[in-house]
């Protein structure tokens, strides 16, 4: 099932068509996409049972899926790749950190870029659908909504400055958390744990890997996490990027205000991000 924000409202996607909550709800469930995850459960049974057939829509109208996480984690050197080509150790404990809320944007977000040297880091991102605390990784899978594609859209001077990184900081420039197109639930995957996944800048491959070489899987990542605090309905979390960025080529390849990064992930879809200068 292929949940998504369709100009500011809650839709569920059938083929080329979108069935909005609201009205085939009757009112149940609100228009507000983020609403959706308060009782995410009582919404799923609805909505895989609702014989509501929609309309046709644009996919230009398509905004973050999850607009309003109350937390967003990112979690750094989960690739052994990624690893590698940072310098870190391949057994490296993933590092965590957060990406603040107001950089979460939707597709064909148009980005403006901040001075620096703004990089890519194409990720799966999990959606939290019920609340997740001390939870075991076999349970995982029974808190997660579904899974998006997110950009962790880095700027990399910021980032380094200062005695200790600034991971969060660096990232969370406005639209700096691009995700979508739509939110997909676990069962419309052929193997959740195993999906392609890449992004090309302007035309040109930069990262292509597999979800399965993560070194910390995402019901690893659900467990370690939720072993610290709770994660709550409608949080997010960004599970890492592959080898390939931008900052570890030779030379170094930014993100320039004419190019493109188009993100792909097996049985999601495509995520385009545009930019321009300020």
């Amino acid at each position: 099932m292929r949940i998504a924000n369709l100009n500011g409202r809650a839709v569920i996607l059938r083929g080329d068509r979108a069935v909005d909550v609201e009205r085939a709800s009757e009112g149940r469930f609100n228009a507000d996409p983020q609403s959706l995850f308060a009782d995410w459960a009582a919404f799923e049974t609805w909505a895989r049972t609702t014989d509501a057939t929609g309309e046709p829509f644009d996919e230009a109208q398509l905004g973050a899926p999850v607009p309003a996480p109350r937390q967003v984690f990112a979690i750094g050197i989960n690739y052994t790749a990624h690893a590698e080509e940072a310098g870190y150790p391949p057994e490296s404990v993933p590092v965590t950190f957060t990406k603040f809320p107001s950089s979460i944007v939707g597709p064909n977000h148009v980005v403006e870029l901040p001075e620096g040297n703004v990089d890519w880091e194409v990720e799966l991102v999990v959606a939290i659908g019920a609340e997740a605390h001390r939870v075991s990784r076999d349970d995982a899978w029974n808190h997660i909504a579904g899974v998006t594609i997110g950009q962790d859209l880095s700027e990399r001077l910021v980032q380094m400055q200062g005695t200790s990184p600034q991971f969060s900081l660096g990232k969370s420039f406005p639209g700096f958390g691009p995700t979508g197109p739509w939110l997909v639930t676990s069962d419309d995957l052929a193997d959740r744990d195993d999906l392609a996944i890449g992004c090309a800048l302007s035309g040109q491959q930069m990262q292509g890997s597999r979800t399965s070489l993560m070194i910390y899987d995402v019901p690893e990542l659900i467990a370690r996490l939720s072993a610290v605090c709770p994660l709550l309905p409608g949080d997010l979390i960004f599970t890492g990027t592959p080898g390939g960025v931008g900052n570890r080529m030779s030379p170094q390849r930014f993100i320039r205000a004419d190019d493109v990064l188009v993100s792909e992930i097996e049985g999601i879809g495509t995520l385009t991000t545009q930019f321009t200068s300020r």
